[in-house]
């Protein structure tokens, strides 16, 4: 049975002493609830006294943890047999009660399936939503979208021309559809296929969707020589051109080749946002990818965060979503044992939570992160997002308009050598690189970063008192309060005292989320809560002014070199340089080769076209 602390007469403080001392060691799920009854937080925990006393204690608390326990009211827990019901409980109540301080997941439809129907005959395969018991038959998937189904089902019936049509209107035609005029059915309504040549089809289209594409083409080739030998030439050039589109199909395919079933996660975070992609595997081929940008308050890890969404995804939607037998991460993951026998447990078979693995499945993770890293920097450059914090960032600065131009100053350099100073620039748009400016930095005592500072901006914003160059609404500076005070005494040198000036700097910590901004007319040092959307903004213009700089400096150290790209990699001498060139035509194209394109050069093993690869790709 649950038990519920009683607030005390004073409004958001809990007495947590009295609470802690009568609370059990067993595992279980607390609530937590703030003066009005709203439930704050819901967590699991194998010892309920020990978790909880955690959130209690004087020192160490991250800020947001703090906020989250001066708003405590009330906590209820609830007592479960194991860990295991305690996880399951946990999702269920994130799921209907969706706290504000827990990891929430907004899309909680049902993946598409194929659906090949239970017909005697001449069954079907056509496009459902969601899985069900009813009418038997078999189910392919999940796919991770509906446009994914659709381009199966079109592969399918170009293939293998199998019928698409529902039940009442497959038993109410005597002429054939369109369909079968266009080469996509075989009219098996007014039955032009025999039943056992339709079911060889449908064999084969299983095999397709199970991803036994080999065997398909291994068995299409016997039946085009079969069909040969016996004269039926019309017969075996339709098995030609079945096998060409397979071959096709194959060649199309990103990942394939190992096989089996997984789940692919990868997660990126920037700027305060957390963006978690999802690749589908099934029989050793990918069906499509679906991302996620979940809420989160709480500052937490990367295996923290994955193991919330894991949680929430497998288990807290309406519909459960199938369980594959692996489940790809690139991070441990908190509580991983206890999260896969969970997740055998509604499987009714082993699933395993896996991190560290080779050959395909470790391709199929690389692609992952990438899809992650992608889609997380095409929402942060959405119109959308960047408008929404354009706004929170004029309110927090009190601006009189909402800034039109941003710039962001950071310097680079390799133990004071190679200084680049780099300037970026945001609009309402997001990032304008066409005003982004690199500044090769002379002149100046090696590591001076102050000197740096005021040289660069001395040449930026001479130019704009003179009359040259685009006037900027704000301007940051990525350093503390002594590259702020160089800023300072630049714009009073140039006469500039009407562009707001502000510094960012880590703090303490030097986490994302706790920087420190300082206001360079007042002086001011203040904090921003880490999921401020103007802070979000803040540090997507500080990160890109550092990658920019940082790009900046290695392109300048790597032109001292004054050798070829190639030279310097381990395992490519004279001959194996003249070959790759040779084969690809030079250094841009080989760039852009995957590492399977280098192996097929003549002396090029894959471990050393891994290496190749990596070296070219900074990795």
């Amino acid at each position: 049975m649950p038990t519920r602390s009683e607030p005390e007469d004073t409004v958001g403080m809990f007495d947590s002493k009295d609470f802690l001392k009568q609370l059990t060691e067993r595992p279980g799920v607390y609530r937590m609830y703030d003066d009005t009854g709203g439930v704050l937080y819901v967590g699991k925990a194998r010892n309920l006294k020990k978790r909880v006393s955690s959130y209690f204690r004087k020192t160490g608390l991250a800020p947001k943890t703090d906020a989250l326990v001066g708003k405590i009211a009330s906590i209820e827990v609830t007592i479960t047999g194991s860990e295991t019901e305690a996880l399951l409980l946990e999702q269920n109540l994130i799921k209907s009660l969706r706290p504000p301080y827990n990891i929430l997941l907004r899309d909680d439809k049902s993946y598409p399936y194929i659906y090949l129907s239970s017909h005697s005959d001449y069954p079907s395969l056509t496009f459902r939503r969601g899985r069900t018991k009813k009418g038997g038959g078999t189910w392919f998937g999940p796919f991770p979208s509906s446009g994914a189904v659709k381009e199966s089902l079109n592969v399918l019936q170009k293939v293998f021309r199998i019928r698409s049509c529902n039940e009442s209107y497959f038993r109410n035609r005597n002429r054939p559809c369109l369909q079968y005029q266009i080469n996509r059915c075989t009219a098996p309504c007014v039955e032009y296929i025999s039943p056992e040549d339709y079911r060889q089809d449908i064999r084969h289209a299983t095999m397709f969707l199970e991803g036994k594409n080999p065997a398909i083409i291994h068995d299409l080739m016997n039946a085009m020589e079969a069909a040969s030998k016996n004269l039926e030439f019309e017969k075996a050039a339709a098995y030609r051109d079945q096998i060409n589109h397979l071959r096709h199909v194959q060649e199309q395919q990103s990942v394939d080749g190992e096989g089996g079933d997984a789940d692919v996660i990868a997660i990126a975070q920037d700027a305060g946002v957390v963006c978690v992609v999802v690749i589908i595997v099934r029989g050793g081929r990918v069906l499509g990818t679906k991302d996620y940008f979940p809420r989160f308050s709480l500052e937490q890890s990367e295996g923290e965060l994955l193991a919330a969404f894991l949680g929430q995804y497998y288990f807290g939607g309406d519909t459960r979503r199938e369980i594959p037998r692996d489940i790809l991460v690139p991070v441990a993951v908190e509580g991983e044992a206890l999260l896969a026998e969970a997740l055998s447990e509604a499987a009714n078979r082993e699933t395993r939570i896996r991190g560290n693995v080779r050959g395909e499945r470790r391709r199929w993770l690389g692609l992952a992160m990438t899809n992650a890293r992608q889609t997380l920097l095409t929402h942060l450059a959405s119109k959308e997002t960047v408008y929404r914090r354009l706004l929170a960032l004029r309110d927090l600065l009190e601006l009189a308009e909402t800034p039109a131009r941003m710039e962001c100053f950071d310097v680079s350099h390799s133990h004071g050598e190679n200084t680049v100073a780099s300037c970026v620039v945001f609009d309402e748009n997001g990032p304008l690189k066409s005003d982004y400016r690199l500044y090769n930095i002379e002149g100046v005592t090696a590591g001076d970063d102050y000197a740096a500072m005021r040289q660069v901006l001395t040449r930026r914003y001479r130019r704009l008192v003179s009359g040259e160059g685009k006037r900027p609404s704000l301007v940051f500076i990525d350093g503390g309060k002594g590259q702020l005070n160089i800023a300072r005494e630049v714009f009073e040198e140039l006469g500039i005292s009407d562009i707001p000036l502000i510094g960012v700097a880590k703090g303490v910590t030097r986490r994302a989320g706790m920087e420190q901004l300082i206001d360079a007319m007042t002086g001011d040092v203040f904090r921003v809560p880490a999921d401020s959307p103007a802070l979000h903004l803040i540090q997507h213009i500080r990160d890109e002014s550092h990658r920019f700089a940082i790009t900046g400096h290695r392109a300048r150290r790597d032109k001292k070199r004054r050798q070829s790209t190639l030279e310097g990699i381990e395992g490519v001498g004279p001959k194996r340089r003249r070959e790759l060139i040779r084969y690809f035509g030079g250094i841009q194209e080989i760039r852009k080769a995957s590492v399977d394109e280098m192996t097929k050069v003549q002396g090029i093993s894959k471990s050393l076209a891994e290496s190749i690869y990596a070296a070219l790709h900074d990795e």
